[in-house]
């Protein structure tokens, strides 16, 4: 017995030893990388070399059989260790093993985790690896860069006889190339998510070992030096590889040392840590976590393109009799010399391999050619590969050169495939290098909370948005835009537009002005005519304007109309600025886009309509027009005209103006539902344009009872998206509100009933005013915080008070605003609220006795900027 305590007292010394020792090493050669962060390799090496010491000191004290043996596979097969990352080990066993070879294989494992070594391991005959890699390909994948640690050698030999022999090279291949297709759309098949997972998503390290994993398959080499010995890459295309492959190893690592764990997403909490790390810092109009996102970027997209061309090429090794079709001359396209390409299969190549090197305008007319001609859907690998080599010659020279901008502008005119092509000329680099303006946003991020891509893929996204409008297949989507697009002379302009319209952001100033005066710089070179230049020139500089004006001002205003109607100038304009600013708003995100804010643009749209159409604003003829469409629709309910009329006498101009004909009617029914004028109704609905709860609130004003219903659609998780407020003439408020709730479209008559039934018994109770919850805020927004802003002024008339406000969002943040103006005894009129992504933009129209005096305009602004103020 004794004997026994003082063996297993010793083992426990000696696995003290190994983890001390491993610890030491392992911190060593993180406070190195800390030091020096040139030395990456350093760090990785020497991570798994203490790795291997320890694993085979560990094997030595777990008494293993001499017929075992003992694999590094995975990324420590591979002989890189991050970190943060699992040692993967494959402990491997004779076939049949007995019942003391498992014991001693549970032993080790045991062992290794008692020696602080955080493996990740798998337990096989040679049998079962064959098996598991025919059922499996994550199994296959790891076998393959299988490396001996220690143990039988024999055994391993026969590991690698008999796995070898079932792996095939072209089975393989499309597996993985299955796999990474299945990966990227995970992560929405781009490299520019606002938190990338520098490991997994398109453009990270993951599309680096598929390269080599497949050509080490193929037999054709397992590291970048081999792979360029055998043709599979060029001297310039290793040298990029191995730079990019630097670049995001590096970010990896620092990433796990930021984190202190295994962390590959690139998360706003590490971003400016990890750019410390790096050394980098700000720069004008950046901060340190922009520069290191837009260098990230940059390396994904590089990634990205050279995955692409490696992976055809072995593709075409794989697959000879493929490479070696001849091809079909692309003949009949405009501005394309007959025969200059070939169509491969679908694919699109130049007829002479150095025909980008002598004739640099060439590079253009490739993709009018991928445009136009019928059957293209891609580039072949020496394509991809000519004009990744060809970038240089993109120069000034090959910019101002006549077929060059023809062919661009060919580009634009194409009557399908636009979008395609400038995504690939993206991907490509050509667009950047033909447009350097395009060249400064690729991997730009817009860190302003309601952005979800750079401003590069934002615009390509417009452009997609702008284009399917007069796509026939997509006309269900959005039929009034689609109609108006059918009537619109020189598509081309939008399309233009969307390109332009984003393109000066992040120099500082008015990037909208700036992006005009690019706009007006390319079609001078283009050759562009004077009515299409200012055409274009005007949708870029206005581009958000139209959106402003609907989300922010009171529609109801004759001369809000007027004033904008005289910026735009021209119905053709107007309708190409409307299209541009639904596209443009669509583009931001999937969330910021809604029936409502698309209700609101149409309203703008047709008001405006009809004075560019000469017909001035007549109130009282839009009063009198709705209260007669309001009654039709009121007759086919059965309700007599006497009932609405003594109602509607209660009501001024105002509340008829603000309000539609159908939800006059709908207010109407409601009330002489419950008795009258002196009833209190509140009343809930779907709303009849988008999503979301329209909720009609008749109740005794009070000077809160803004601020009472605010805390309450708060307190049940609604967000307000719009309201209007009046109060009658007998004193009693009529208000409406546009609410939406995370999960209306499952419950909404649930949530009718809630409104209804515990609003009207909120509003009964009263009492203070109770305090706001001061909701947490998001990640994104404690790390790109918004700088509140209050801004308070007279209207033209003086007559009322607009407040804007900006702030990141947060829960409770509405209410908070609404009690400060209780509280002052101010009433709102109207409350457009817009939500974009985490920022909101909120204005309302106020009254207010005490607001023309500047001691009350400073005091409530200081109130609402330490309301606003972030937590």
């Amino acid at each position: 017995m004794g004997a026994l305590a003082t063996s297993a007292s010793g083992q426990a010394a000696e696995a003290a030893r190994i983890r001390g020792a491993w610890r030491d090493t392992r911190q060593a050669c993180i406070d190195d990388f800390r030091a020096h962060p040139g030395r990456l390799s350093q760090l990785l090496r020497g991570l798994c070399r203490g790795a291997e010491l320890a694993l085979r000191e560990v094997w030595a004290l777990a008494r293993m059989p001499e017929a075992a043996a003992l694999l590094a596979v995975g990324g420590f097969g591979r002989g890189e260790q991050f970190p943060g990352s699992d040692i993967d080990v494959l402990v491997l066993l004779p076939d049949a093993p007995d019942a003391h070879t498992q014991a001693a294989a549970e032993r080790f494992v045991a062992a290794c985790w008692d020696a602080g070594l955080e493996i990740a391991p798998s337990v096989r005959t040679v049998q079962a690896c064959v098996e598991e890699s025919a059922a499996d390909l994550t199994v296959q994948t790891s076998l393959l860069e299988a490396r001996p640690l220690c143990g039988n050698a024999a055994l391993v030999r026969r590991f690698r006889t008999v796995w070898s022999a079932g792996l095939d090279p072209r089975a393989f291949f499309q597996g993985k190339l299955l796999e990474m297709r299945q990966r990227h759309a995970k992560f929405e098949n781009t490299p520019y998510a606002l938190e990338p997972n520098c490991k997994e998503s398109p453009g990270g390290l993951r599309d680096l070992q598929i390269l080599r994993w497949v050509a080490r398959a193929a037999g054709l080499g397992s590291s970048w030096p081999q792979l360029l010995r055998s043709g599979v890459l060029s001297p310039y295309e290793t040298r990029k590889i191995q730079a990019n492959e630097r670049v995001l190893k590096r970010i990896r690592a620092h990433l796990h040392l930021a984190a202190g764990r295994r962390e590959d997403r690139l998360v706003f909490d590490l971003q400016t840590v990890v750019a410390s790390s790096l050394g980098l810092g700000a720069e004008p109009g950046k901060r340190a976590g922009e520069v290191l996102m837009q260098q990230y970027y940059w390396a994904a997209k590089a990634v990205e393109q050279l995955n692409q061309i490696v992976l055809l090429t072995i593709e075409g090794r794989l697959w000879p009799e493929l490479a070696e079709q001849t091809g079909r001359p692309v003949t009949g396209i405009d501005g394309v010399a007959d025969g200059m390409f070939l169509d491969k299969d679908g694919r699109l190549e130049p007829a002479d391999p150095r025909l980008y090197e002598r004739d640099p305008p060439a590079i253009l007319e490739t993709f009018v050619a991928f445009t136009l001609a019928p059957g293209i859907r891609g580039l072949t690998a020496p394509t991809l590969r000519a004009l990744y080599h060809a970038r240089e010659s993109m120069d000034a020279r090959f910019r101002a050169d006549p077929r060059s901008r023809a062919a661009f502008m060919r580009i634009l005119r194409s009557p399908s495939g636009i979008t395609h092509a400038l995504r690939l000329m993206n991907r490509t680099s050509v667009l950047g290098r033909y447009v350097p303006a395009f060249r400064r946003i690729v991997g730009r991020m817009q860190h302003d909370l309601f952005h979800v891509y750079t401003v590069d893929q934002h615009t390509l996204m417009v452009v997609r948005n702008v284009r399917r409008f007069f796509i026939l297949e997509h006309a269900h989507e959005y039929p009034f835009c689609a109609q108006l697009a059918a009537g619109l002379e020189k598509p081309w302009r939008l399309v233009l537009a969307a390109l332009f319209h984003d393109i000066a952001k992040g120099r500082g100033g008015d990037h909208s002005q700036l992006g005009a005066q690019d706009l007006r710089a390319f079609a001078r070179a283009h050759g562009m005519s004077r009515e299409d230049t200012e055409f274009v020139a005007q949708l870029v500089a206005h581009h958000l304007t139209m959106s402003r004006v609907a989300q922010k001002e009171d529609l109801s205003d004759p001369d809000v109309v007027l004033r904008f109607a005289s910026q735009v100038g021209s119905a053709p304009l107007l309708t190409a600025l409307y299209l541009l600013t639904v596209a443009d708003i669509r583009g931001t995100s999937p969330k910021v886009w809604n029936g409502w804010k698309a209700k609101l643009l149409e309203d703008l749209y047709r008001a405006t309509l009809r004075v560019l159409g000469g017909q001035a604003p007549n109130p009282q003829a839009d009063i009198e027009q709705r209260r007669a469409e309001a009654r039709r629709l009121l007759n086919l309910y059965g309700l007599d005209e006497q009932g609405s009329a003594q109602l509607w006498d209660t009501l001024d101009s105002s509340y008829f103006l603000r309000h539609d004909p159908a939800d006059v009617a709908w207010h109407t029914r409601e009330l002489l539902r419950h008795g009258g004028g002196d009833a209190s109704v509140v009343s809930c609905r779907l709303a009849p344009h988008g999503e979301g709860l329209q909720v009609l609130v008749y109740w005794a004003d009070q000077p809160d009872l803004f601020a009472r219903i605010c805390g309450f659609f708060d307190s049940h998780n609604f967000s307000i998206l719009d309201a209007k407020v009046h109060t009658t003439r007998a004193g009693r408020a009529l208000d409406s509100f546009v609410v939406a709730e995370p999960s209306l479209a499952q419950r909404y008559r649930h949530l009718i009933s809630l409104v209804e039934v515990e609003l009207a018994r909120t509003l009964a109770e009263r009492g203070p005013l109770p305090e706001p919850v001061r909701g947490r805020v998001s990640r994104r927004v404690r790390n790109f915080p918004v700088q509140p802003r209050v801004d308070l002024r007279a209207d033209e008339r003086r007559n009322h008070w607009i407040l804007s406000v900006r702030a990141s969002d947060r829960t409770g943040l509405l209410y908070a605003i609404a009690r400060v103006l209780a509280a002052r005894a101010i009433s709102v009129q109207l409350a457009k609220i817009s939500t974009l992504g985490e920022r909101v933009e909120d204005t309302f129209l106020l009254q207010g006795e005490g607001l023309g005096s500047e001691r009350t305009q400073t005091e409530l602004e200081s109130e609402l900027l330490a309301e606003l103020a972030p937590q």
